[in-house]
């Protein structure tokens, strides 16, 4: 099982940005699809945003898209989420997710699908 510890998290000011990093040891994540979640106070974990195993497919979560980039460099067994334009609604705790990938351009949106999660990284945005 990969193991995954998110950093990058931080108070900013709404229209700010941030770069959430997750980083992956115990297997290469060359082999998993990855995926950003984020659960914020009182409110149930939600997607926000997925890559293929390859690299060459992402989607988001509709209130993200046009502001949150997701990349990954499986050289250094990491993944991105690039926050840009923050907003209030946008404070959440965020994790990141693996989830084994048979296909390099599989997509994957369901939390209880993903075998490998970190412990989070707190992002608050003031407005």
């Amino acid at each position: 099982q990969v193991q995954l510890v998110e950093s990058g998290g931080g108070l900013v000011q709404a229209g700010g940005s941030l770069r959430l990093s997750c980083a992956a040891s115990g297997r290469t994540v060359s082999n998993y699809a990855m995926g950003w979640f984020r659960q914020a106070p009182g409110k149930e974990r939600e997607f926000v945003a997925v890559i293929s195993r390859s690299g060459r497919r992402a989607e988001y979560v509709d209130t993200v898209k046009g502001r949150f980039t997701i990349s990954r460099d499986n050289a250094k067994n990491t993944i991105y989420l690039q926050m840009n334009s923050l907003k209030p609604e946008d404070t959440a705790v965020y994790y990141c997710a693996a989830h084994p990938a048979t296909y390099a351009s599989g997509l994957y949106y369901n939390a209880p699908s993903y075998g490998s999660w970190g412990q989070g990284t707190h992002v608050t945005v003031s407005s």
